[in-house]
Parts: C-alpha cells; structure tokens; sequence
C-alpha cells in the first residue's frame, strides 16, 4: 500500500470541488480573457489586423499555442478571421469585447471616485499649510545659499 505524501495543494486544502465542473474557455468572453497571453494578443490586435506569423514572432510563443489561443478567440467572438491567400489576418471584435469593457467600467468609477478623493484631501492638506498663517515663510534657495557663507 502506497501512502500519500500530504502537500499543501489546493486540492489537499479542499479548495477544488470535485463535483463541480470549471467553466470552458470557450464558453464567454470572460473566461477567454482569464489566459494573460489572450490578452495580450487582443492588445496586439487592438491596432490593426495581423497575420498569425507575426502574433507568433510578437509573443515569443510557438504557432501551435498561439493557433490555440486565437481559436479560443474566435470561437467567443472576440476575433474577426479572414483568408488572404494562404493568409489568416486576425483582428479584434470590438463589439464582442464591449461586456468586458462595462463590467469593468464599473471598477473604473471606484478607482475614479478614490482618486478623486485622494486628490480632495491633498487639497485639504496643501490649504490648511497655506493658511498656517502670516509668519510662516518658506526657505527660498537664496536664503540657503546665503546661510553658506
């Protein structure tokens, strides 16, 4: 009888649900962009439409995984495909992308709004200095210099 080492896995620790199936890469746009290669190769896109040979060449990656990862694209639509020649030119779906782009529009106010009050607080912070009163005067660089001598 083998015994099992015990390691600190995921798995050990319960964390994955054996009864519970992951979700497809291929089933939305969300779960295609989970991969950090796809999206950089949608960022790639974002300018103009590409060749795969030069996807390849930009990702340092082979042409079988980035085929891969393009079809994953493809198949939820956020990739247009057309043949030029023996060519495949890949471009981004801009349409297809827009869900993406309003769920995180919502995360885009949040940090808007934090900012917005780090900024009033900075604010705060730069008047209250400023009215500190009359008397308070700021070392200049001339008075620093003459301090030298």
């Amino acid at each position: 009888m083998r015994t099992r080492k015990k390691c600190l896995t995921y798995s050990y620790m319960r964390m994955y649900c054996g009864g519970m199936a992951r979700a497809a890469t291929t089933s939305d746009a969300f779960n295609a962009v989970a991969e950090p290669r796809r999206r950089a190769i949608l960022n790639y896109l974002a300018l103009q439409e590409r060749p795969v040979g030069e996807i390849v060449d930009l990702m340092g990656l082979e042409q079988p995984s980035v085929s891969k990862h393009l079809r994953v694209l493809l198949e939820v639509g956020l990739v247009h495909v057309r043949r030029d020649g023996r060519r495949m030119l890949y471009r981004t779906n801009a349409e297809a992308i827009r869900p993406l782009h309003e769920w995180t529009e919502t995360f885009e106010r949040y940090w808007r709004h934090q900012l917005s009050r780090v900024k009033e607080r900075a604010e705060r912070k730069s008047n209250a200095s400023n009215d500190a009163g009359a008397d308070f005067n700021p070392r200049r660089k001339n008075d620093l210099d003459s301090n030298k001598n």
